[in-house]
């Protein structure tokens, strides 16, 4: 009962048919806006031929239902949103190149975060608290496929969780837009207006993040292979491992490696394919 996913932007009909050659699919069932090859008996060159004809590719041994799952969290910059935040930050205050080079080699993996953070906020003290609305307002998008795939998981009844090592100002915000369940991210420490370059309480890093996971899901009374996260950064991957499915999403080479599978090409709604 094994099956293949393949989907993207545009899926031609002659790379469909050769993906199902190479893997040794018994049929192609179109599911809407992707597809499904039946009884795969090979992976050996889909990846390869996926990556050049830019789609994105699961291999799902065991079908189940997206109603199977309790539980998906995601990462908020360059996750359920298309910016980073504290880059757009840094931008109205004209040095954006200085912090996004940080928020890259931490997204790698090279810096510690903790570290990566602090060095960005320095570079942030006295920034008037105006501009965080500034950003929310003129710059924060929601990624391709974000509404779509969280109606489908209210409709399921599934419980979402949004982990972030950004800012309480957006995740809160967002929370309440999108009808979100759960949050966790920093609080910017903010005097007579103006940020100080500090985070009020402990930093939420990588750790907090997976710790956060594991906390809703056992208030939830969930298993592990319950659970779905959906991240883009090597501070995601603690919290990747925690879940039953993950996902990297338009993601670091160092999050692509570790993922169950990964998304290049299609939005966030790319998660409703890979299940009935």
């Amino acid at each position: 009962m094994a099956y293949l996913v393949i989907q993207g932007l545009e899926v031609e009909t002659s790379d469909l048919k050769e993906i199902a050659k190479l893997c040794g699919a018994s049929r192609i069932e179109n599911i809407g806006n992707a597809f499904r090859l039946h009884e795969y008996k090979l992976k050996h060159g889909v990846a390869e031929y996926c990556a050049k004809a830019k789609l994105d590719f699961a291999f799902v041994p065991q079908p189940r239902k997206l109603s199977d799952f309790g539980l998906v969290a995601m990462d908020m910059d360059s996750t359920l949103i298309t910016i980073e935040c504290i880059d757009e930050m840094a931008d109205l205050q004209g040095i954006k190149p200085q912090v996004a080079a940080i928020t890259a080699s931490a997204m790698r993996g090279e810096i510690e975060y903790h570290e990566s953070l602090r060095r960005r906020l320095a570079l942030l003290e006295g920034m008037d608290e105006s501009a965080l609305q500034r950003v929310y307002d003129e710059r924060l998008k929601l990624s391709p496929g974000a509404e779509r795939m969280l109606e489908r998981l209210r409709s399921l009844r599934i419980k979402t969780l949004l982990v972030s090592s950004g800012f309480t100002f957006f995740t809160e915000r967002l929370k309440e837009r999108l009808s979100l369940d759960y949050t966790l991210s920093n609080t910017l420490e903010i005097k007579n207006g103006k940020l100080t370059g500090k985070v009020l309480g402990p930093i939420v890093d990588a750790q907090a993040k997976a710790a956060r996971l594991r906390e809703v899901r056992d208030a939830l009374r969930l298993k592990r292979d319950q659970t779905i996260a959906i991240g883009d950064g090597a501070n995601d991957l603690v919290m990747m491992a925690e879940a039953g499915v993950s996902i990297a999403y338009h993601a670091k080479p160092v999050v692509r490696e570790k993922a169950t599978y990964c998304f290049d090409y299609v939005g966030l709604d790319g998660l409703l394919n890979l299940y009935t």
